[in-house]
């Protein structure tokens, strides 16, 4: 019994949540409607696949490197942080006072988590690089119009 216990903790699925066991079925029925009934493939497998990863319990694919922090709930890295807020060394606390706090004293934060060891997910470095610098549009509607058939339309 012990054995089994750990084999779910490990698995993450004692941290499974509903909103993220709800997205998961969703995520699973878009990618079912893309492949097995061919419904809008290139619009449905994507976004299929992208809430499958997000919501992939424990994870943390889609945290930033403080977020990464927050959750691991170290007393000392937490005091660190919260010192630099001037404020109460509890997640709760540093989560306000970070909601509260200028853009370059979060990339600050954020730069003390990294020098602490914790990085980023994949998605969120995703997020950082192509959707945050605004790139990823301009990709997404070059490739539209490249599959594109204009010939009925030039006929």
């Amino acid at each position: 019994m012990e054995s089994l216990n750990a084999l779910l903790q490990g698995m993450g699925l004692m941290h499974l949540g509903a909103g993220q066991a709800i997205m998961l079925l969703v995520s699973l029925l878009l990618l079912w409607l893309a492949i097995a009934k061919k419904f809008e493939p290139l619009l449905l497998l994507p976004i299929g696949f992208g809430g499958l990863l997000s919501n992939i319990p424990e994870a943390g694919m889609a945290l930033t490197a403080l977020e990464s922090l927050l959750a691991h709930h170290d007393a000392g890295q937490l005091a660190v942080i919260a010192a630099k807020l001037n404020c109460a060394p509890d997640v709760h606390a540093i989560k306000e006072a970070l909601a509260l706090a200028l853009p370059s004293v979060q990339s600050q934060m954020e730069n003390l988590a990294v020098d602490m060891g914790y990085t980023p997910g994949v998605l969120a470095l995703f997020y950082k690089v192509a959707i945050g610098s605004g790139v990823a549009p301009l990709v997404i509607f070059m490739g539209v119009g490249a599959m594109t058939d204009f010939g009925p339309l030039l006929a």
